[in-house]
């Protein structure tokens, strides 16, 4: 048996794994230190976890790198030392003549540590481009921005998952946690065990609305009015804890005079949320001693998702929650290494251990541990969505390596990035099957999946994991981390490009040393002897190890005051309302047997894949003449698509449901960004619907 953790989303749940004639035998960890630091999994897998060896032994695998002929158009087998030859001399003609920035990487929340810091270490040394960034924007940028700006530091919780059980009142807004992590669900139920409550806020009535105590269903896009009237309520009802928030914030009071004028009659024109739920909920909050807020995607996406996040955010602080066991806010981050992935240099504006890439003293440090000139290390490049609009374009980059990412089926407005990544002079795709954007490649590599290989990922709760490589790849695989010193080697990169991972996290573990997410005083030995460490853990003082942080702001805030930040939000409602062509609000999601853009799930035989569907209400459905099982057409300004009608009670009468792990639902959502996250849009378009 080889201990491992889930190729999945972030709760990255344990696993023992052993090889077997069919492939993989997968089965439950058990949490070998519950009482002391219990993972958030609690020894449990989802039906996704339990068939991830799936792919073992596929006729689907990827087991040679491809290249596209000029000639006929098809892709053609080719050794590993003549793909990346050829890829190494296009990226160094297309420098030559174009300039640094012509190309361009976009990574994904998937990856490794390890190849996340390597893969920005790619970009800035082998290549000198500033354009790197990657799918993990579009996971929980939003929250990381307000959780900077508030904060002072982005990590998702900043707490343990099992604190969950301790809370009072649990408030989940825009997460359906039954479906895309149940094995966390279990803290829900404990807590309501213990006399404790759970809200929901969400369109729908998901599967995990269904066990909550109080669920509420606003209009899509109105989420920060519907935070701003709760604040009004908490305020009006004198249950601001006055001590914490002059002690320990700055900024409430401007806070609290603007959110003077939102009471329950104008939130509810809003939101359509009835203001006797509104006040319910208020006195929820206001009479419990322990409140917890996570947010999720069905908040986050949004043009406007930094600011629901912060108005949040402002409730708990208002509460005096932050710092307090049981207690505070959090983002229950998506993607498997959607923490660890921003964190050491993948995102366009960030350096290893969560530095910035503007700042002199950060990118002197990162360049010592590179052996470079501070000077060379490019400045911020684009966002992702930037970045693939950009692309092709006379300004923009020529060529894109594309890791761990389907982006055909996960950009917004993907009709346009399609033809964007169709325009480029060379695509490169490293994956593991043949996804839809692979098949656009002009050079394809094949690459281990997780239980070929070993690394780190940090999880939802800032915990730094192990995965233990089980099995041997099949022939003619290579590890991403392979595939990067190949082809820094290849361009004459300066510095030491190893392929192992635990080599690659010592040098990760200095470069990130002193920086906010501190990694210096983790090793691998640490991690398999505490299953797990949370950052920050410094490295070690006088021979004493740091013991983790598993929990932030009992004592100070990151900013350099110690005080959070009460930020003044305002509604603005979605960059695209509804009108008379488009009278229907169209929002996305997942569900359980998929995850992400299914490239992946979809090709696993023990998991349903029934494919798109469109959830609509009874009401609007007669309106427009449809019946369960029957194709509807969705339109928007972007495109169209059909897909079978789901009629159910369990959505708002003026919304549909789709989700995205399909082709289709993105090529009509909206591109709006958010103004500081760089966020898309995703979950409120205006839609027209019909039979």
């Amino acid at each position: 048996m080889t201990d491992s953790h889930c190729p999945y989303c972030s709760l990255q749940c344990g696993m023992a794994l052993s090889p077997s004639r069919s492939g993989l035998q997968i089965a439950p960890r058990a949490d070998r230190n519950r009482t002391s630091n219990p993972r958030g999994d609690d020894g449990a897998l989802c039906r996704k976890g339990w068939t991830a060896g799936g792919l073992r032994g596929s006729r689907e695998r990827l087991t040679s790198p491809l290249i596209r002929d000029r000639a006929t158009g098809e892709l053609r087998a080719v050794d590993w030392d003549e793909a990346l030859d050829v890829v190494a001399s296009r990226l160094a003609a297309l420098r030559a003549e174009h300039g640094p920035d012509a190309n361009a990487i976009f990574g994904g929340g998937g990856l490794t540590n390890e190849k996340s810091y390597l893969l920005g270490k790619l970009a800035r040394v082998a290549l000198g481009t500033s354009q790197i960034d990657y799918n993990g924007r579009w996971c929980m940028s939003s929250a990381a921005s307000a959780g900077n700006q508030a904060f002072g530091v982005d990590r998702g919780l900043p707490f343990p998952l099992a604190d969950i059980e301790e809370a009072d009142v649990v408030v989940l807004v825009g997460s359906n946690m039954a479906e895309t992590m149940p094995p966390a669900a279990r803290h829900l139920d404990r807590l309501r065990e213990r006399g404790g409550k759970v809200v929901v806020i969400d369109p729908r009535v998901t599967p995990t609305a269904a066990r909550a105590d109080v669920v509420l269903q606003p209009v899509p896009g109105s989420d920060v009015a519907l935070a701003l009237g709760l604040l009004h309520l908490i305020d009006a009802a004198g249950a601001v804890d006055e001590t914490y928030v002059r002690e320990r914030t700055t900024g409430f009071e401007d806070v609290r005079r603007s959110v003077a004028s939102w009471w329950p009659e104008r939130v509810e024109r809003i939101t359509g949320v009835p203001s006797g739920e509104l006040r319910e909920v208020a006195d929820l909050l206001a009479g419990s001693e322990r409140v917890m807020v996570l947010t999720a995607r069905g908040a986050e996406q949004h043009a406007t998702g930094t600011d629901t996040v912060l108005a949040w955010i402002n409730i708990a602080l208002a509460l005096g929650m932050p710092g307090r066991p049981g207690a505070g806010y959090g983002c229950l981050t998506g993607q498997g290494n959607g923490q660890g992935g921003r964190e050491h240099g993948q995102k366009a504006d960030q350096l290893p251990g969560y530095r910035s890439i503007t700042d002199p003293a950060d990118r002197a440090h990162v360049a010592a541990v590179w052996g470079v000139d501070p000077a060379t290390i490019p400045g911020k490049g684009r966002s992702a969505y930037e970045l693939l609009q950009a692309l092709g374009t006379p300004e923009g980059p020529k060529s894109l390596l594309v890791l761990g990412s389907n982006i055909v089926v996960s950009a917004p407005n993907a009709t346009e990035i399609t033809a964007r990544l169709q325009s480029l002079d060379l695509l490169v795709v490293a994956d593991i099957v043949m996804s839809e954007t692979a098949a656009l490649a002009d050079v394809v590599l094949p690459v281990t999946q997780w239980a070929e290989e070993g690394g780190t990922m940090t999880n939802l709760e800032g915990r730094v994991i192990l995965r233990h490589q089980a099995i041997t790849p099949p022939a003619g695989v290579r590890s991403d981390l392979d595939l990067i010193a190949g082809l820094a080697e290849r361009l004459g990169a300066p510095g030491v490009w190893p392929t192992d991972p635990e080599t690659v996290f010592e040098e990760l573990r200095a470069a990130s040393s002193g920086g906010k997410a501190d990694y210096a005083g983790i090793t691998y030995d640490r991690i398999r002897a505490e299953d797990g460490v949370f950052w920050p853990c410094p490295a070690p003082v006088e021979g004493e190890d740091h013991p983790g942080t598993p929990r932030l702001f009992a004592d100070a805030f990151a900013h350099p005051d110690g005080r959070a930040r009460a930020l003044v939000v305002d509604h603005r409602g979605p960059a695209e309302e509804v009108s008379a062509d488009y009278p229907v609000h169209l929002t996305t999601g997942r569900v359980l047997a998929q995850y992400q853009s299914g490239a992946q799930t979809r090709r696993i035989r023990e998991l349903p894949d029934e494919g798109a569907f469109v959830e609509i209400h009874p009401l609007l459905a007669g309106r427009v003449g449809a019946r369960d099982g029957e194709p509807l057409l969705i339109r928007t300004v972007r495109g169209e698509m059909k897909a079978p009608a789901r009629v159910v009670d369990t959505i708002r009468p003026d919304t549909v449901f789709v989700p995205f792990h399909w082709v289709g639902v993105n090529k009509l959502t909206n591109d709006a960004l958010d103004p500081s996250s760089r966020m898309p849009e995703f979950k409120v378009s205006a839609c027209a619907v019909s039979a």
